[in-house]
């Protein structure tokens, strides 16, 4: 094993404090008595005190979850038929454009497909909203879940589906007793990066929303250009804390899923 050299330390310190020395400032914020953000003024929770009074935020905040579930459910689900589709069905006419297609929002600038999914919700009439911006999150979401489910079905043991339907077992129920729980941490950890994202998104949410469905990005922003008030800082210490919980959670169910790190039972 290689021992790090100093270059190498000093190289990895300054990095990870690049990365994560503002967000431990910010938490540090969210605790500070005074009202002006860059002046310490003591240890308090008053702004947290503060967030739960106000509707605004709390409000933003609910709408932001309901999109996040609605939308991470949905693309778990077609971004997991799709990553089947590329893995186990073969060789079929289109599949390089189905390919594409799928893998297209993540080399997409986010302006292009938010203007692009306002002009279509305009051409077809649809009023803006709740279900909008869930669709738009779904689109963007999928193509994720996808890669993620179609790295762990290529690493995946098709011996097991094979012996399966040789036994007499048919494809659907393959599927959902030898193929899904081989998948079920990628589809786990898929479901959690969607959510992840959705919570996160402002610029694709902020051309698909419309009135009662402003996002908690979109609250954030709208206040921040206004002058940052200590309660931004504690919404988005109570985000980062919701997201680190979301990646132990999805770390841990990674682990304790992998067949390659449990006793086989005979």
């Amino acid at each position: 094993m290689r021992r790090l050299s100093a270059i190498n330390l000093t190289a990895l310190a300054l990095g990870l404090a690049f990365l994560y020395l503002p967000i431990a400032v910010l938490v540090l914020y969210s605790f500070n008595a005074s009202r002006l953000v860059a002046v310490w003024g003591g240890w308090s929770v008053r702004w947290y005190r503060e967030l739960l009074r106000d509707d605004a935020i709390l409000d933003a905040a609910r709408i932001s979850i309901g999109i996040a579930l609605v939308s991470a459910t949905a693309a778990t689900v077609l971004g997991t038929l799709a990553a089947l589709a590329l893995t186990r069905v073969g060789r079929f006419r289109g599949r390089a454009a189905f390919s594409a297609m799928i893998y297209a929002p993540l080399v997409m600038p986010e302006v292009i497909t938010g203007l692009s999914l306002l002009l279509l919700f305009v051409a077809l009439g649809i009023d803006r909203g709740f279900w909008t911006v869930a669709a738009a999150h779904t689109t963007l979401t999928m193509c994720f879940v996808a890669v993620v489910v179609q790295s762990r079905l290529i690493d995946a043991d098709r011996s097991l589906e094979e012996a399966a339907m040789d036994l007499g077992c048919p494809p659907f129920r393959t599927f959902l007793f030898v193929t899904l729980p081989v998948a079920a941490p990628a589809v786990v950890a898929g479901f959690l990066l969607a959510f992840s994202l959705s919570l996160d998104d402002l610029v694709i949410a902020t051309f698909t929303t419309g009135p009662g469905a402003t996002t908690l990005p979109i609250r954030i922003y709208s206040a921040v250009r206004l002058g940052v008030k200590p309660e931004i800082n504690a919404v988005c210490t109570v985000m980062i804390s919701c997201v680190a919980l979301a990646v132990v959670a999805a770390s841990l169910l990674t682990r304790a899923g992998d067949p390659a790190k449990k006793p086989f039972a005979h």
